[in-house]
């Protein structure tokens, strides 16, 4: 005698076996997707070509430069970008000034 499977059960293997699909798909065609250019939005110029040598020089382990992933800190801003030395918000600054001007 034969026990039925309930469709429920069907239909989680199912959605199982397609995120599995859909998981190993995404891994596969995303190597192959990388880039070469990190930076593409970038002109080329000394910044640019200054911030690719020092990752390149701090993450290749045969580097006397090399930093390991654990010692690697980077501070960003809200809106992504890395903070100054001195993290003073630019509309602080602004503020600031305008209320040195207006006085």
């Amino acid at each position: 005698m034969e026990v039925p499977i309930p469709k429920n059960v069907t239909a989680m293997r199912r959605t199982a076996a397609l995120a599995m699909l859909f998981s190993v798909a995404t891994l596969a065609f995303g190597q192959v997707q990388a880039r070469d250019d990190h930076l593409e939005s970038w002109n080329d110029g000394p910044a640019k070509k200054a911030i690719v040598e020092f990752v390149e020089t701090t993450t290749n382990k045969a580097s006397p430069n090399y930093v390991p992933p654990g010692e690697r800190i980077a501070t960003f801003d809200n809106d992504g970008t890395l903070w100054a030395e001195q993290p003073m918000y630019v509309q602080a600054l602004f503020a600031f000034d305008r209320v040195k001007a207006l006085s």
